[in-house]
């Protein structure tokens, strides 16, 4: 599997005891790792209102690491188009390709003060899974309802303090549209008059779509020609209707002339089995508090995850990412990613690797970059 390419995932994520700036200085430090092992791409994620998360600028702190290192691309995994407009979208990205060109993603998403989509239930896929597993063993877990979340105090304020008052989201495919445009230099209003990002027009720059479902994210990347990002992390019950539903939606554009697909997950990994799952014992806490709406909390030690007395209603929160989270060796997580890569028949795999200790998180990576060069 050594001719699929691994990327990587990072929110900038907070550990217990430590802080923002010790956050930023180990993403930059990891991504300068990364590039000696040899992994593909290296992404940004943003989020806003955790307290246990650093990465609310993808573009500021893509900026500080393309000075830090010098081949691995980097992106946004995803700029949050909610909030924005397209064109502070391309500016902020023509920025850093003028002095680093050609080594960025512009990864989109659609949230980001824009209500998640609502389903009317599960989009039809060809793979068939029974038991919870496709047919190669994968585990796709029943579906999460985010329904809770939408009527939380805190999703209300994260609506209002990230748009302007009485400002409401641009349709998104529209926005997507407009992104494009302004990029290749061929934005025009309605009323014809031309608008040229500078910097930003002409910008040496991948385009990708990432979303969790077959429906608007999944469409806008494939009526498009764009590459698209399905999310096995966050959102495991709907990975396979999301590749599926951008490869059913392609059309071939000049970027790009058949669909292409990576899928996250993810992973810890150590020298064994029970090591690794030590290293992994936080996670459980840490998914809680962001889909019980508190927001993410600093990633606990293993003592501190330990400690918390978990109810019944806990576990059903965490239950899906929990058990499609891949913990273990470095040939057991290997295994399972070629399982992922079977299943979605993903081109790319980008992996998000969350431990408490900084050197873990680098061995994990450095551990895993080995056994796929193997493979």
């Amino acid at each position: 599997m050594s001719d699929t390419p691994l990327g990587i995932l990072d929110l900038v994520p907070i550990p217990s005891g430590a802080t923002a700036a010790d956050a930023l200085r180990n993403s930059i430090d990891l991504a300068q790792r990364a590039e000696e092992f040899g992994y593909a791409r290296y992404w940004f994620a943003e989020h806003h209102l955790n307290p246990g998360v650093a990465g609310t600028s993808p573009a500021v702190v893509l900026a500080l690491t393309a000075a830090a290192t010098s081949t691995i691309r980097l992106g946004s995994g995803a700029l949050q188009l909610g909030h924005r407009t397209a064109l502070s979208s391309v500016e902020e990205f023509g920025l850093i390709d003028a002095l680093y060109p050609g080594r960025l993603d512009l990864g989109l998403g659609r949230s980001g003060g824009r209500p998640p989509a609502r389903s009317n239930g599960p989009t039809p896929t060809t793979t068939p899974v029974m038991d919870g597993r496709t047919p190669n063993g994968l585990r796709i877990p029943p579906r999460f309802s985010f329904e809770h979340l939408l009527g939380s105090p805190r999703f209300a304020l994260h609506q209002r303090l990230l748009r302007q008052p009485n400002a409401e989201p641009q349709e998104y495919g529209e926005q997507v549209e407009d992104v494009l445009a302004l990029l290749r230099g061929g934005y025009r209003s309605a009323d014809g008059v031309e608008a040229h990002a500078v910097p930003g027009e002409g910008a040496d720059v991948q385009v990708w779509i990432l979303g969790s479902s077959g429906g608007t994210s999944a469409q806008v990347a494939g009526r498009n020609g764009l590459r698209f990002a399905a999310n096995y992390h966050v959102s495991p019950a709907t990975v396979l209707e999301a590749a599926e539903g951008y490869r059913a939606e392609f059309e071939p554009s000049d970027d790009l002339a058949k669909p292409y697909v990576t899928v996250s997950a993810g992973v810890v990994v150590a020298e064994d089995d029970a090591t690794a799952r030590e290293l992994a014992t936080g996670y459980g806490l840490w998914v809680r508090s962001i889909r019980s709406a508190e927001g993410a909390i600093p990633f606990p030690t293993p003592d501190e995850a330990r400690a918390h007395v978990w109810t019944d209603e806990d576990r059903s929160l965490v239950a899906d990412r929990v058990e499609t989270q891949f913990v273990g060796s470095p040939a057991r997580v290997a295994d399972q990613l070629e399982q992922l890569q079977e299943a979605t028949g993903a081109d790319e795999l980008i992996v998000t690797t969350i431990t408490h200790d900084h050197a873990d998180r680098v061995r994990s990576y450095r551990l895993l970059a080995e056994e796929w060069s193997r493979r």
